[in-house]
């Protein structure tokens, strides 16, 4: 039987569990806008003490940009983001284990209501992402990509 040990190397720290995810990351599928390309890279920024994400989403017409900060605010884990439609939002770390055990989970009350974003290990390759919005039933899914490394975006 296989044994089921940690995939993902947190790293030290309080932003150590994004560790697994730094680098470059590309995820192709399908969307209601056509065929969609989206890669992510995580890079230390500011001598570790945040966590910078650009994040670009490519279909056949129509760009879409995200730079993302995570940090420290009053001992939480925090992001601040910002998009290429004009839109910010900002959130903190949550309880993601719903979905995987180590899952790493943000949530934000946006215009709509709280929504939540979280990032989990495939066991063979890469990472999975996903959006989710709360709703009475629990949570509901409207995102999801299969991200796998790259050397550069």
């Amino acid at each position: 039987m296989e044994s089921k040990t940690p995939s993902w190397k947190k790293g030290r720290g309080k932003l150590g569990l994004l560790q697994p995810l730094i680098g470059y990351w590309i995820a192709e599928t399908d969307s209601p806008m056509g065929r969609m390309k989206c890669t992510r890279e995580f890079k230390p920024l500011l001598g570790g003490h945040y966590i910078e994400l650009n994040a670009k989403w490519m279909f056949s017409e129509k760009v879409y940009e995200e730079v993302a900060i995570i940090g420290i605010n009053n001992e939480i884990v925090s992001f601040w983001s910002f998009t290429s439609d004009g839109k910010k939002s900002q959130g903190q770390l949550a309880d993601g284990s719903d979905i995987h055990p180590e899952a790493i989970c943000f949530e934000a009350q946006m215009p709509a209501g709280l929504a939540r974003m979280i990032y989990w290990p495939d066991e063979h390759n890469g990472f999975y992402w996903a959006v989710e919005s709360k709703v009475k039933k629990g949570w509901n899914r409207f995102t999801e990509h299969h991200y796998i490394a790259t050397k550069s975006i």
